[in-house]
């Protein structure tokens, strides 16, 4: 995700660099964005927290490190790495197709059943964002105005029909799916008669201790206190500020988008990703999703995650949003550095992260 020159200039002013507090706290003025926390880690040292602002306007409970954010595609993060250690452990295989991994008798059309589950992972099985109907656009329509979730019916079983007429595009490339991960939650359900949020726990959440962490966000402790959601460069006919709806999903999309977490959970995680977890089953996944099977100097992608190369540096990040939030999560491997970034207000503007990463400083 390049920085847009609007943005680069926000991010030095007459010369000199912002400070943390200078970048957030003027882009949570231009953003009207009511609660943000920032965690970076330097040279795989302790993490250092920057929190600013309230969960909303009613509650006013102050943002910490342990406040919970909706996290959105930070979700397939999670998901891909669970799939990354069943392929290890050789119950999964990357060059699986869905003609073998969903259940005998599913409807696929010629394209849909050669598509592999490390395309999947990638984002490279040609499938698009969203499904192409009137529906869908319908939906899409009514979520400008109200703000609902409109992913419905990627949720349900019933995605799986899009495979029946599925052409591939003539040129391979990454293309960001939420459908290819909303089948990729099925196909983890067939395979192993687990849900993801059962797996995520198992398999990432308790070995890292990320108590604060779950798919299902109502069974944490922390959840009546969480920051709200809030309208900002979305929904588009919502005024700025104004709370939206919770995003939930119970089903195939739980994997892609149903993820809350706070800051401390996630900078830990991301140091697991450039630091020993003492747990050598993670440290081989966590080596293998940051590995570029799509090699490019931008938006390169890994399995979930993506990076992007500045010369010398590499960042390897994910950006989440959902409802009424924004998420970002990237770190430097070579420098050991790693920042997460959240804030309770959907806004296409993620640049804060990176400018961090890059400036391999914390403040």
């Amino acid at each position: 995700m390049n920085m847009p020159s609007s943005e680069v200039k926000q991010v030095a002013q007459n010369g000199r660099t912002l400070s943390v507090n200078e970048l957030v706290t003027e882009y949570m003025q231009s953003k009207q964005v009511s609660g943000m926390v920032v965690a970076v880690i330097h040279e795989d040292g302790p993490p250092k927290f920057y929190c600013y602002g309230v969960t909303d306007e009613q509650h006013r409970y102050p943002i910490t490190p342990d406040t919970l954010f909706a996290q959105g595609s930070l979700s397939k993060g999670i998901t891909a790495e669970v799939t990354t250690q069943l392929v290890n452990e050789g119950r999964l295989h990357w060059d699986d197709t869905l003609e073998t991994l969903l259940p005998p008798g599913t409807p696929l059309s010629d394209d849909a059943r050669k598509i592999t589950l490390l395309q999947l992972v990638t984002h490279t099985s040609g499938l698009p964002r969203q499904p192409m109907s009137l529906l869908s656009l319908e939906h899409l329509l009514r979520y400008l105005s109200d703000g609902e979730n409109f992913y419905h019916e990627l949720d349900n079983d019933s995605v799986l029909g899009y495979l029946s007429s599925f052409n591939a595009p003539l040129t391979r490339e990454p293309r960001y799916s939420n459908i290819g991960y909303a089948i990729l939650g099925y196909v983890l359900k067939v395979q192993t008669g687990q849900p993801i949020e059962s797996l995520a726990e198992q398999r990432i959440f308790q070995p890292l201790k990320m108590q604060n962490s779950s798919f299902t966000p109502e069974t944490l402790r922390s959840y009546p206190l969480r920051a709200l959601g809030h309208a900002g460069d979305q929904p588009k006919f919502i005024a700025r500020g104004s709370l939206t709806p919770d995003w939930q999903f119970s089903n195939n999309m739980m994997g892609a988008a149903s993820l809350y977490s706070d800051a401390r959970d996630l900078i830990e995680y991301a140091r697991a990703h450039f630091s020993d977890t003492g747990n050598i089953v993670l440290n081989k996944a966590f080596r293998d999703v940051s590995a570029d099977y799509f090699p490019r100097e931008k938006e390169a992608a890994n399995i979930a995650w993506i990076t992007d190369t500045y010369g010398d540096q590499k960042i390897t990040y994910q950006v989440g949003y959902i409802g009424g939030y924004s998420s970002y999560i990237g770190f430097d491997k070579a420098n050991k550095s790693a920042v997460v970034v959240l804030q309770n207000s959907f806004n296409w503007s993620n640049y804060i992260g990176h400018a961090l990463l890059k400036r391999n400083v914390p403040e």
